[in-house]
């Protein structure tokens, strides 16, 4: 289909990823199974499913990937509000990394819109 590194949803996906990553070295390590492990996984198959998506063979697969990155995208939009509300992670970068992760939602949106057009 087409080389996912050329998507900026990707990218913009993968950069979140690696500032959850740095982010969660600092909870807890009681949290190491917990919300570490959660934040980190589900922002990681955001990207992870856009360039799975990318791989398959037609145009309705790819969508679908992309609908599991949405779940993934709104799954780590919570788990960042409970990292803030639990005082793992302060309101300023919270603020950086939701705004972040609302604009890959509204990303995500576009390109299954234009997926679903080419079907």
């Amino acid at each position: 289909m087409q080389d996912y590194k050329k998507l900026k949803v990707w990218e913009r996906a993968h950069r979140l990823t690696v500032e959850i990553y740095k982010a969660t070295t600092e909870f807890p390590k009681y949290e190491i199974y917990g919300l570490t492990s959660q934040m980190r996984s589900s922002s990681s198959s955001i990207p992870t499913n856009i360039a799975e998506g990318t791989g398959r063979n037609s145009q309705a697969e790819f969508c679908r990937f992309l609908h599991i990155s949405m779940g993934s995208a709104h799954e780590v939009e919570y788990q960042m509000l409970l990292a803030r509300d639990l005082g793992y992670i302060t309101e300023e970068i919270y603020k950086t990394m939701n705004d972040e992760v609302m604009e890959i939602q509204r990303m995500l949106s576009a390109l299954i819109q234009k997926v679903n057009q080419a079907v």
